[in-house]
């Protein structure tokens, strides 16, 4: 079996189905009904997959100050959850959703962060896997507990506001992930202050996607070449990515891994974050 650290096609899975190196997980979720994505779960998934739950499994307890509404979870709690999946570091993960893979992006970023680099997602996901009729699983596997082992988070990846304001300072890009009109502070469907961060520019993570490709992503090279563009003789360490909870964020982070420019960071509590501190500006317009 290849190794896939980014994207992988539904083709290239199929035919990896049933390889006990193969751990794939099921990242279906929805903001406005966050129990579907594991019922339409448990009707049918991708033969083998497990189920990751946004708010149960790829976020922590909402305690701490500026973490925002997806908390970056605890060492020790996620990988308590790889072994109850049954994954080990010499696995193979492949995540998707039924969106546009920001879902499954989050748990790749988690993977990631926590060094596993032997983790993908799945191209256009679920709905793209339907489409192509490839072979579908009804029951709930059981998998085998594994012993994950000693990992740690890099934290030179994850900022927290005040990072966040040096980063800015130093002259480091900052990319909101968010839709434009929220961006702008023009509409704010889920937190209750609407804007940005100061500094902040505005990429829509959806522009990482393809014209009528089903959410497949585009090109690689075509990323590189957007990507670049913003960046602005900036190297990806430079950059640092965020949205409205540290979740779509890590679309970006996907999308620039799979282009090659590897190294960009999370603020982790993202704008839900930003606002909760009453002191902390807001921006509105383009810029």
């Amino acid at each position: 079996m290849n190794s896939w650290t980014t994207l992988v096609s539904p083709e290239a899975l199929a035919e990896a189905l049933g390889d006990d190196r193969l751990v794939v997980l099921d990242a279906r979720f929805s903001l406005a009904a966050p129990e579907a994505g594991e019922a339409a779960y448990r009707r049918s998934h991708i033969p083998g997959a497990r189920y990751a739950h946004l708010d149960r499994d790829l976020s922590g307890p909402r305690a701490a100050a500026g973490a925002g509404r997806h908390p970056w979870p605890d060492e020790a709690d996620f990988i308590a959850r790889l072994d109850a999946w049954g994954v080990t570091p010499a696995h193979q993960v492949v995540a998707y959703d039924d969106g546009d893979g920001a879902h499954a992006a989050r748990l790749w970023f988690l993977l990631q962060a926590l060094g596993h680099a032997r983790a993908a997602v799945l191209d256009g996901g679920w709905a793209r896997w339907s489409a192509l009729g490839l072979p579908v699983q009804h029951d709930v596997p059981a998998p085998a507990p594994s012993a994950y082992g000693a990992a740690g988070f890099d934290r030179q990846r994850l900022l927290a506001a005040d990072q966040v304001q040096a980063h800015l300072a130093d002259g480091g890009l900052l990319i909101d992930a968010r839709a434009a009109e929220r961006f702008r502070g023009e509409v704010e469907p889920i937190d209750r202050k609407a804007g940005h961060v100061p500094g902040a520019v505005n990429r829509p993570y959806a522009r990482n996607l393809a014209e009528g490709g089903a959410g497949a992503f585009k090109p690689a090279s075509q990323l590189a070449e957007e990507f670049a563009r913003l960046l602005d003789g900036r190297a990806p360490r430079e950059v640092a990515v965020m949205c409205g909870s540290g979740v779509t964020a890590c679309h970006h982070l996907l999308a620039m891994a799979h282009a090659g420019l590897q190294g960009a960071k999370l603020y982790t509590g993202s704008w839900s974050g930003w606002i909760e501190d009453p002191a902390r500006a807001i921006a509105v317009g383009e810029r």
